[in-house]
């Protein structure tokens, strides 16, 4: 295998590791030419912080880098270095550029999530797949994870499933992350139903065996941007670079204490004009931060939905109701955020991506409620403290093997439960999911 990776933030960093436990890293590209060195320099001998300039990938040829305008630069760079796979790893209104042209290419193509921000581009992708007979995955490394694996494993034990109640609850390291960089402007990330909440739709399509059919939602900007001016947390600067009312602000961070961030970032200012540290209490703000959304499904399920994103700690609390009694999930990733912890809001934290786990106190429950029974306290599957409870390493070794991995479809199908709850937002009314994106001409 000989793959190639377009986009070199964060996330990046996890596939250039795994990639190489399954072939070769041939190529990197992104729009910013300092930002794409920088990169090459961190993954340098899997390092935490940059090495010095000219300095060689331990054990590895570096890969050759691409500084891409285009979609088809993204084309000539796949036929330039032979590459057969292409990791979509940019900026998400931008993935289906990328993906379109891998797939013209004729190189098998992994995205990040979601899959794209729109339905029109979602067209896109499913068009080109078809046509080109190609093959996109969909890294939804949550059907990895350890924990929710087993309750995929344990929800027959409960009969068919009527309803499912799902809150998700951001703390405020990870959740304000979204409201200082690029995530915080909806024409590029779709918002978090779109960009988050869509790792969490498709877990409820691959446990329930459903689609989407009926959705309604409500949602607020009511903690970040501007409302942060009236609940006493906004300090009035634009961004934390050089700004003395940033200093001590627990919601700031600090990309001069990082070298890692200042390399990606802050060095590479000057080609984009791209700032990741802006103040999340800052103007601009087009995302909410509090949702809830109802869903019915084809299987005749419903859903109840909430995402937070300003809570005091980090988790789920999931319950699914069925005919032979109930199934209770409750995972704590951190049960408070400390802001003396090294990483925990300043600076650059693995946590804030799911490299690693947060510092704080975590802990996992399964609970079985059978009818006429005590309830049953489940042995839980081990939750491992790397790569999102282990579930990276894991979807990537199934990617590359003869194991099934989420398709375009699959893909599609998580993003139209977003879609359609910010389509609810902006009409005030009920959603039918295949109004927006009928699904059936591909399936078919």
């Amino acid at each position: 295998m000989r793959a190639a990776i377009v986009g070199t933030g964060a996330r990046a960093q996890m596939w250039a590791h795994e990639l190489r436990q399954h072939g070769d890293l041939v190529a990197l590209a992104d729009t910013n030419p300092a930002r794409l060195a920088a990169f090459q320099r961190l993954i340098a001998g899997n390092r935490s912080q940059p090495a010095p300039a000219g300095e060689a990938v331990s054990g590895h040829a570096a890969p050759a880098s691409w500084v891409i305008a285009q979609s088809a630069d993204v084309a000539r760079m796949l036929a330039a270095e032979r590459a057969d796979v292409l990791v979509v790893c940019s900026p998400d209104a931008t993935h289906d550029e990328h993906i379109v042209a891998g797939l013209d290419a004729g190189a098998h193509v992994i995205t990040e999530k979601p899959m794209t921000t729109d339905a029109a581009k979602a067209r896109r992708i499913l068009d080109a797949q078809k046509r080109t007979a190609g093959l996109v995955t969909v890294a939804f490394n949550y059907r990895y994870h350890p924990v929710y694996a087993q309750v995929k494993q344990v929800l027959p034990r409960i009969g068919e499933i009527s309803s499912v109640h799902f809150e998700w609850l951001l703390d405020v390291r990870h959740g304000a992350d979204y409201f200082r960089r690029w995530h915080r402007d909806k024409a590029q990330s779709g918002g978090l139903l779109v960009h988050k909440a869509t790792h969490h739709f498709d877990l409820i399509n691959w446990w329930l065996g459903t689609t989407p059919e009926q959705v309604s939602a409500q949602g607020k900007l009511f903690f970040y941007g501007e409302a942060g001016r009236r609940h006493g947390y906004d300090r009035g600067y634009a961004r934390a670079h050089g700004t003395a009312e940033a200093v001590g602000d627990p919601f700031a961070l600090s990309l001069q204490d990082n070298p890692a961030m200042k390399a990606l970032y802050l060095d590479a200012e000057e080609h984009d004009g791209y700032q990741r540290d802006l103040n999340v209490f800052a103007p601009g703000v087009s995302i909410e931060d509090d949702l809830a959304v109802l869903v019915r499904y084809a299987s005749g399920a419903t859903m109840s939905y909430h995402l937070t994103a300003f809570s005091p700690w980090e988790g789920l609390r999931i319950a699914f109701n069925g005919s032979q009694g109930r199934l209770e999930l409750d995972l704590t990733e951190s049960d408070h955020v400390a802001p003396g912890v090294s990483g925990a809001v300043k600076g650059h934290s693995a946590a804030l991506h799911g490299a690693e786990a947060a510092a704080e106190q975590g802990g996992v429950s399964l609970r079985l409620r059978h009818f006429w029974q005590p309830p049953q306290d489940l042995p839980v599957a081990t939750y491992e403290k790397t790569g999102h409870g282990g579930a990276d390493s894991r979807m990537v070794a199934a990617i590359f093997s003869a194991a099934s991995a989420p398709t375009a479809t699959d893909g599609a199908w998580a993003l139209l439960t977003g879609l359609a709850a910010n389509e609810s937002m902006r009409t005030q009314r009920s959603v039918r999911a295949s109004d927006l994106l009928d699904l059936t001409e591909w399936e078919s």
